[in-house]
């Protein structure tokens, strides 16, 4: 039988917005993947945890985000494994657990040029498909062996600049899915 193919997209998600969006629904539209999991990082090793907003706040935002898309899932698998969440753990992990799956690694050009820095990048690389999407003015050289390029159009947009226009009391309509601005609204965040 055909393993259901996974693709995990792993991030902060504070918040999630339609660039994430895009991408996934890029993802699946090029038949890379049936399925994209929003995993969405308790702790990620490369960023500071005290500036992230609450996991399950994060989770809400992509539950809201995906719901209603059978191809999309908001995921918080990486909650109930040890911290940080390193990506080959994680992988490892979701392979003993759904061993009807081929899970396939989604990372943006910024990480890609930094994947010889991952703890265990080198068994990523030797056990699982990666997917690499444009990021910033990350220039790609020849990619090894079981490494994809999504040539995706990316939006400009970012959590970050999110954040930055809610603290402002600024619109972020058309920036996130209108039920994730509901919810920051409605939960005071990045206030």
């Amino acid at each position: 039988m055909e393993k259901i193919k996974t693709v995990i997209f792993g991030g902060s998600f504070d918040p999630i917005h339609i660039g994430h969006l895009s991408l996934a629904n890029e993802v699946v539209n090029s038949r890379l993947a049936d399925e994209v999991w929003f995993m969405v990082s308790p702790q990620n090793p490369h960023k500071e945890q005290s500036r992230l907003s609450d996991e399950n706040v994060r989770l809400q935002m992509v539950k809201l985000a995906v719901e209603g898309n059978d191809a999309f899932k908001a995921c918080d698998f990486e909650f109930d494994l040890p911290r940080p969440s390193y990506t080959i753990n994680t992988l490892s992990a979701l392979e003993e657990s759904f061993p009807d799956r081929e899970f396939i690694l989604l990372v943006g050009a910024d990480n890609w040029e930094k994947f010889d820095r991952w703890h265990k990048h080198d068994e990523i690389l030797s056990c699982y498909k990666i997917i690499v999407y444009p990021r910033g003015n990350s220039d790609i050289p020849e990619l090894p062996f079981g490494v994809t390029w999504l040539s995706a159009e990316l939006h400009d947009v970012s959590s970050t600049q999110i954040r930055a226009l809610v603290a402002d009391g600024k619109s972020i309509s058309g920036l996130v899915p209108a039920k994730v601005d509901e919810f920051i609204n409605r939960n005071n965040l990045y206030k």
